[in-house]
């Protein structure tokens, strides 16, 4: 059985890498042009390359986003920069608009991926495209189990990706004009001020007040703040319509989080594809360990209700744990150089995480903290921005992350 594709945002070299070592078979990633994350650090020349001898490395795959609507005058540089990305050996490209997929087509072989802002949710879309020569549709978030099994028997001689978990856009697959009329700020140009997270006041004029929504008090409504894509309860359903990628959002989401979800579905995928399924509950309660806005499954059993949205409050993020540190270097004798993210003290209980198997709980020693010109000097705490060596009872890895509960 051909397995289905786990596809990691990668926002830089560092989270690419990350991805990677918590189970990603593949990543999709910026270049400094022509994608959708304008504020993402993204990747230049050197580091596209970087990332694909990496990937090419571990025989994963690399994804550019060419996902923008663009203007006359961006075109100009786009024939150069699509035969760049061929000559680097990328494995193929995301894109939205028809003017950049026919410069794709007439200047490389490069696969092209039809992004989701290209809004496909029925099967005649997505025969289109196969006819025009795209390898993969992107299908938009806005399409049910059902929809895509029509699909998928309608068209079957074309790769289906699918979104599986992040963020969800209060619009049409994320093409919305609230930013750019409020801000200035174009969504499908990269630089989205995600206004739907903002506070509002309803105002009804034209039908009577016992019609209003109840979700308004007096601090306002949060009325297009939707709750992030979960489908981990619901993951072995997605597979069995036979897609091709299952993709997470969040290229400019931390590193945990990043890592957290691929590793989390990692474990589910491989567990539906070991022949012996069986859901587990841990899953879904490491997954809210990381800042989520809580869960909805999207549109996959329909069209969503009220419960879809944080109608109450934009800032309704939660997490169980936090990350503190992670392992640079394994220098030998259970000694390692770790990465401070989070202020951190001797004596306190955390957790390492690894890519497989539960995590590992550690008391935090003493540490020997790495200071300018090599100097080192012993310390009870270690502050974000800081190095530190610690010794650790166990065999872990560069990479492995250490994290803390915030519930205890």
């Amino acid at each position: 059985m051909k397995k289905a594709e786990l596809l990691a945002p990668a926002g830089n070299m560092e989270k690419l890498k990350m991805a990677f070592h918590y189970g990603a078979d593949a990543v999709f990633l910026g270049g400094k042009m022509f994608n959708l994350r304008a504020g993402s650090h993204n990747f230049n020349d050197e580091e596209l390359e970087e990332a694909v001898a990496y990937a090419n490395s571990l025989g994963k795959k690399v994804y550019v986003t060419l996902n923008i609507i663009p203007h006359n005058n961006e075109l100009e540089y786009l024939p150069e920069y699509v035969i760049y990305l061929e000559k680097i050996g990328v494995n193929g490209v995301i894109v939205a608009d028809l003017g950049v997929f026919q410069v794709v087509k007439e200047n490389t072989n490069l696969s092209i991926s039809v992004s989701t802002q290209a809004s496909n949710t029925n099967w005649r879309s997505v025969k289109m495209w196969k006819d025009l020569g795209a390898r993969r549709v992107v299908l938009a978030r806005e399409i049910s189990l059902d929809n895509i099994a029509e699909i998928r028997a309608k068209v079957p001689d074309i790769e289906l990706e699918v979104f599986i978990h992040g963020a969800m856009c209060m619009s049409v697959s994320g093409r919305c004009l609230l930013s750019n009329y409020m801000t200035g700020r174009d969504a499908n140009r990269g630089d989205c001020a995600q206004s739907c997270r903002w506070k509002y006041s309803v105002v009804e004029e034209t039908r009577p007040g016992e019609y209003m929504p109840v979700f308004e008090d007096e601090r306002g409504t949060y009325i297009f703040n939707s709750k992030d894509l979960c489908t981990i309860e619901i993951i072995d359903k997605i597979l069995d319509l036979g897609v091709d990628s299952l993709k997470i959002e969040g290229r400019m989401k931390g590193i945990y989080y990043v890592s957290n979800a691929v590793k989390m579905y990692r474990e589910a995928i491989d567990e539906y594809y070991s022949g012996d399924y069986k859901y587990n509950p841990k899953w879904l309660e490491e997954i809210k360990s990381t800042s989520n806005r809580s869960f909805t499954k999207g549109f996959y059993y329909g069209q969503p209700g009220p419960e879809a949205n944080n109608y109450n409050d934009r800032n309704s993020y939660s997490q169980t744990h936090q990350l503190v540190a992670k392992i640079e270097e394994k220098l030998g004798n259970n000694e390692y150089l770790v990465a401070i993210r989070n202020r951190v003290e001797s004596g306190e209980t955390l957790e390492v995480i690894t890519p497989k198997g539960e995590p590992r709980e550690i008391v935090l020693p003493k540490m020997t903290m790495i200071l300018k010109g090599n100097k080192e000097e012993e310390s009870t705490f270690a502050n974000p921005n800081s190095f530190a060596k610690i010794t650790l009872e166990g065999d872990f890895e560069p990479m492995d992350m250490i994290r803390r509960r915030l519930d205890k």
